[in-house]
């Protein structure tokens, strides 16, 4: 992919804390619009670092990051963040904490029926009814917890969704579901998706790409395509062929690992 067609491109990019050393190091790749790529790599190797540089949130020290051709953090890209921890007001349901963007957004302030319609297709489209709309975060089991945190990253219709581990406090079969769920989401709506997660058949099952970082100061040390269709059935993980591509990607995320022992 040259430059100039890339959506997201990062080109040496490094990032210094104090000055004097590096957490993430020449750090180069290019995301076309509306991919979804997955990142994996040892923990403290810098890879929610590097979507805190996409958001916007941090300047690169060395070398150059954009997004659609701009500096990140700007008013032209509508960017989206989801946590690990879904972080709900525990005082508003449902509907508030999904409509809380739209609220700090002075363009839609004024526009209470557009508004009202955005939470309502946000809401519905991760999987929760009109039944849960007045319910508040301790009424909500995890699984539910998180699907309003994603909801409330959809209502603003980003192009860009930057997702850092959201699935890791879950139990593994909750995390398959909401696995498809977002994938189903994705398919619908193709914004661009970059996902950080330490679950590497998470990753393949995602994702068109996975890159694979090394220790601190992180750098990139694989980028491996998968070449599954979309839509990806759950039967996916029980088949050779994604057995293997999972193993190639274990193999240089352990390489990784022993670099960092």
């Amino acid at each position: 992919m040259t430059h100039d067609a890339a959506f997201i491109h990062a080109e040496q990019t490094g990032l210094s804390f104090d000055g004097r050393s590096l957490s993430l190091r020449e750090v180069s790749f290019s995301m076309c619009r509306g991919e979804f790529v997955s990142i994996v790599g040892p923990s403290g190797c810098g890879k929610s670092t590097l979507l805190r540089l996409i958001a916007g949130l941090r300047s690169p020290s060395q070398g150059t990051l954009t997004v659609d051709g701009h500096v990140p953090g700007g008013a032209q890209t509508r960017t989206a963040f989801v946590f690990q921890e879904p972080n709900l007001l525990p005082w508003r349901t449902v509907r508030g904490n999904v409509g809380l963007p739209l609220e700090l957004d002075r363009r839609t302030a004024n526009a209470a029926a557009e508004t009202d319609a955005k939470i309502t297709q946000a809401i519905r489209l991760v999987g929760l009814n009109a039944d849960d709309d007045g319910k508040r975060p301790r009424q909500l089991s995890g699984g539910m917890r998180m699907r309003v945190s994603l909801a409330r990253a959809l209502v603003i219709e980003p192009e860009i969704m930057l997702l850092d581990e959201p699935f890791a406090a879950l139990d593994d079969i909750l995390r398959q579901q909401l696995n498809e769920e977002l994938q189903r989401i994705w398919w619908q709506r193709r914004w661009t998706g970059l996902f950080v997660t330490h679950n590497v058949a998470e990753a393949v099952f995602l994702s068109q790409r996975v890159l694979i970082m090394s220790r601190s100061p992180g750098t990139l040390i694989g980028d491996v395509s998968v070449p599954f269709a979309f839509p990806r059935e759950p039967a996916l993980r029980a088949s050779s062929e994604f057995a293997k591509l999972t193993g190639e990607v274990s193999a240089l995320l352990r390489r990784a690992a022993e670099d960092a022992a």
